[in-house]
């Protein structure tokens, strides 16, 4: 193989991922991915007892089922295409880059949220947020709803657009296949409620393990994207230091206090999830309430972040394929 195939899928998929986004009426592999953990969920369920070792049991077989799958179906498509001509090995595989990113997909759908409060329409801007959260919606203020969209543009600008660059960079798309089925795992049974505490804990537990890098890397990029964007640097360093542990996953702030310091504003604080109130530390120092505009500076700054992070992640990975190959 050439040694910047891989780096140049990555590349090849990040533009396909700035131009496109994920269009309605194409297929995602992604969601075939979730209709897999719901088909093989239910299937466990009947299998193992309801019990918490049983239920623990079943959430790992569950792991391992889906990420055999999720990794061994690309795999053995990216080979069969190699077989027919290395050019169609690299087109697919630069699809498949593409669909693994979210960058665009991640603005558009936040940017409604944007549209709707800037419209005055609360009731819409709620439903808008209510597609891109797990938390209740419905109560949220004005304020409440562009703070849930701002945190979710920090939290997955490492989620959705520079882990699964990490991993592509290491493994190709088939690495980061298996980053976004574990991804994918986790943002469905990974709930800390009666029916997912147990069977989805190694779902948890394994997509803090893989993020727990590209989290920190994206943390550091994004600090730097502030600078280079005119944000706010010098908060945005300072907010990272102090409040980067401020949430249970050991991920999920890292990014979100660095969005935080650099607007200028808090995150975070107590949620409401299926009717229940959790109670949460906060992230960041209230210098201004959130604005509808703060929407458009996180996908900015989400954007810079990306750019920093296909810089180093492709980079990093033409140096490795090339040693690996010479």
């Amino acid at each position: 193989m050439n040694p910047f195939a891989v780096p140049a899928m990555l590349g090849v998929g990040f533009f396909l991922d700035l131009l496109f986004g994920d269009p309605y009426w194409l297929p995602h592999p992604i969601r075939l991915v979730g209709i897999l953990i719901s088909c093989f969920e239910r299937m466990l369920r009947k299998c193992f007892p309801k019990t918490k070792g049983g239920e623990l049991l079943g959430g790992a077989v569950l792991v391992l089922w889906v990420a055999a799958c999720s990794t061994g179906i690309p795999l053995g498509i990216l080979w069969l295409a190699a077989l027919v001509h290395p050019y169609l090995m690299f087109a697919i595989g630069s699809i498949m880059c593409y669909q693994l990113l979210a960058a665009k997909s991640l603005r558009t759908e936040s940017m409604k949220v944007c549209s709707r409060l800037e419209a005055k329409d609360l009731s819409g801007a709620r439903q808008a947020v209510s597609m891109i959260v797990g938390r209740d919606t419905e109560r949220l203020t004005e304020e409440g709803v562009a703070k849930a969209a701002v945190e979710t543009v920090a939290e997955n600008t490492s989620d959705g657009v520079l882990a699964p660059l990490f991993y592509m960079a290491l493994g190709g798309p088939v690495l980061g296949f298996f980053y976004k089925a574990v991804n994918t795992m986790d943002s469905m049974v990974a709930y800390k409620n009666d029916k997912y505490l147990y069977f989805g804990r190694a779902a948890a537990r394994l997509d803090d393990i893989c993020n727990f890098i590209p989290a920190r890397f994206s943390a550091w990029l994004m600090i730097l994207a502030s600078g280079l964007l005119g944000l706010d640097f010098r908060g945005a360093f300072q907010i990272y230091l102090r409040d980067r542990k401020n949430h249970a996953s050991p991920n999920s702030a890292q990014t979100e206090s660095v969005c935080a310091g650099a607007l200028g504003v808090e995150l975070a604080g107590d949620a409401w999830y299926f009717g229940v109130l959790h109670k949460k530390k906060t992230i960041g120092t209230a210098k201004r309430p959130v604005v509808p505009d703060d929407i458009r500076l996180a996908n900015r700054l989400m954007y810079g972040t990306a750019v920093l992070g296909l810089l180093l992640f492709g980079g990093a990975s033409a140096l490795i394929y090339g040693v690996w190959i010479f």
